[in-house]
């Protein structure tokens, strides 16, 4: 039987860091490989997309190019961004699957994310750099603004992925759990036992807010000052998303006038220049965008790739990566990724 054949073009990921050697080995024992070149891609494209049953990559592809690939069968996005650089609504119309590796991302974002939490209402950072200077104080005087997770009223801002990997381990300490999601139906959400509410409520009366939400062109910078200034003091915002649904100025401003505390994984820039102001600010937990960045988490996506493809090639849908939503995946506006 003739095998199906993918097209590779994992840039900026490369294929080691997506396939362990057993995993690459099973795919190129399973499908004919054709690697994409690092330039003149369009021409490339040209002269091969009409071959190709998958893309595994995130190239550029307008319609002009899809009306001439006629077996493709998905796009398989290992950035895990989608991207406005493709016809997504020619794909839809002719069953062309497009779907990304996110999900593999979400249980290592999750678990920094509670680890950071419990940093910022402990401070364990704080009282680890002070040890290392020499300034380090002892029982209740390290804990005066100290506080317990348990019990906590926490509020999810986005209910996805991450979300869904973050609240199993939220439910040992606080089952008060509060989730902002235009795009999750309230009853969804209740189903779980979660309080559905107004991101207005939960910046007011939430004690610890998980920003988890993927940025799009309808809510960039959308947590702004006004917002900020409704949190409670000594609120926790942990930002694990994406920097671009923060005015991160107004961000700044709040946590140099107000006893609130933050942690961050994302940043407007990255890298954060060596000279950035931002390196200076207290109440600030810092992390350098790595939160998801695990080997096994790379390796991973190989896993979930070949089973997709595998039941793609049956004619079956993908269940293991993120399938783009026709109604969002247009509004959709996350950086390329700038560093693996």
């Amino acid at each position: 039987m003739k095998k199906h054949i993918a097209i590779l073009d994992p840039f900026p990921r490369t294929l080691k860091l997506i396939f362990s050697k057993d995993k690459f080995k099973a795919l190129k024992s399973r499908y004919e490989l054709i690697y994409a070149p690092k330039k003149y891609k369009k021409n490339f494209y040209d002269k091969n997309i009409h071959k190709a049953s998958f893309i595994i990559g995130q190239p550029d592809l307008p319609k002009d190019l899809l009306l001439k690939a006629k077996k493709l069968k998905a796009v398989i996005n290992v950035e895990s961004n989608f991207m406005n650089n493709m016809d997504y609504q020619y794909c839809f119309k002719k069953g062309i699957h497009v779907i990304a590796t996110s999900p593999v991302f979400s249980k290592p974002v999750a678990e920094i994310a509670l680890g950071m939490t419990l940093s910022l209402l402990r401070n364990i950072h704080t009282a680890h750099s002070d040890f290392i200077k020499g300034k380090e104080k002892y029982g209740l005087e390290s804990n005066h603004n100290a506080s317990l997770l348990s019990g906590k009223k926490i509020g999810l801002l986005g209910f996805g992925d991450l979300a869904k990997s973050l609240y199993p381990l939220l439910l040992p300490f606080s089952k008060d759990i509060n989730v902002y999601d235009p795009w999750i139906p309230k009853i969804n959400i209740q189903k779980l036992g979660f309080k559905s509410i107004s991101l207005n409520k939960m910046f007011e009366s939430c004690e610890v807010i998980y920003v988890l939400a993927t940025v799009t062109t309808k809510n960039k910078h959308f947590i702004d000052k006004k917002l900020l200034n409704k949190m409670k003091p000594n609120t926790c915002f942990i930002l694990m998303s994406r920097a671009a649904v923060v005015n991160f100025n107004d961000l700044i401003k709040q946590v140099k006038k107000r006893n609130i505390l933050v942690a961050t994984d994302v940043f407007p820039e990255e890298p954060v220049s060596k000279k950035s102001s931002l390196r200076k600010v207290k109440n600030i937990l810092f992390s350098a965008h790595r939160a998801g960045a695990l080997k096994s988490a790379f390796f991973e996506m190989g896993n979930i790739v070949l089973k997709d493809m595998s039941l793609m090639t049956k004619n079956l849908k993908p269940k293991f990566c993120k399938i783009a939503n026709k109604k969002t995946v247009n509004l959709l506006a996350s950086k390329p990724v700038a560093i693996n």
